[in-house]
């Protein structure tokens, strides 16, 4: 079952929590869940050279708590915090917010940033696209990714790699992953890689070790 389904989905609120978290009735769920999502593609986008990983969305009753995590703070929050401002005011502007008290942002630093398999995914397809040996990449990101103290890392390419006629799967694979122990914890990402032969499908198996449930 562990190996059919996606490694966080399985673990939610046993290992991993949940990314948003708030409650609303039915004829409301839709519109913020909509919300969540433009949240987070603005801000994947904007705040890419920050290092952004997990955007994490908490609501009050009337108030949007946004925690934003990042390998580099310093680059969202900018000088004297003049960066957190005019991301505030242009979230405000996004989501329609008038009261400034009514939005929340808090950058939260990332200490490891090879043990977090979204910024490990991204950083492959960027070399992808830059048209970088696929074997010599995925050899790279998986011994930064154990030297970093994971316990095993898995990376797979899908697609044209290499400019290649036909489309096949690679894999690369350091350590252990047990997927189907509810106690290992299992971080995972995917990531596209638009090469000039079309899309490289990038995923990413981080096992930090067991965690005490």
């Amino acid at each position: 079952m562990g190996q059919k389904i996606n490694p966080i989905g399985f673990r939610l609120g046993i290992l991993a929590p949940w990314e948003s978290r708030w409650f609303a009735p039915t004829q409301k769920y839709p519109q913020l869940l909509k919300e969540d999502i433009k949240i987070r593609d603005i801000l994947m986008k904007k705040l890419r050279p920050a290092g952004i990983s997990k955007i994490e969305i908490e609501r009050a009753v009337g108030k949007v708590k946004i925690i934003i995590h990042v390998t580099r703070p310093g680059v969202l929050i900018g000088k004297g915090g003049s960066g957190l401002l005019e991301l505030k005011k242009f979230l405000m502007k996004e989501l329609k917010i008038k009261d400034e008290n009514k939005l929340e942002i808090s950058p939260m630093d990332v200490r490891a940033p090879d043990l977090q398999a979204y910024l490990v995914a991204q950083n492959i397809s960027e070399q992808l696209v830059r048209r970088l040996p696929a074997a010599r990449v995925m050899n790279q990101a998986v011994e930064r990714v154990m030297q970093a103290g994971a316990k095993g890392v898995k990376v797979v390419l899908s697609g044209r790699i290499g400019g290649a006629e036909i489309a096949r799967r690679e894999w690369k694979a350091l350590g252990s992953i047990p997927l189907h122990t509810l106690r290992a914890n299992i971080d995972f990402a995917i990531y596209p890689a638009l090469t000039k032969s079309g899309y490289v499908g990038v995923k990413v198996w981080i096992n930090k070790g067991e965690a005490k449930l």
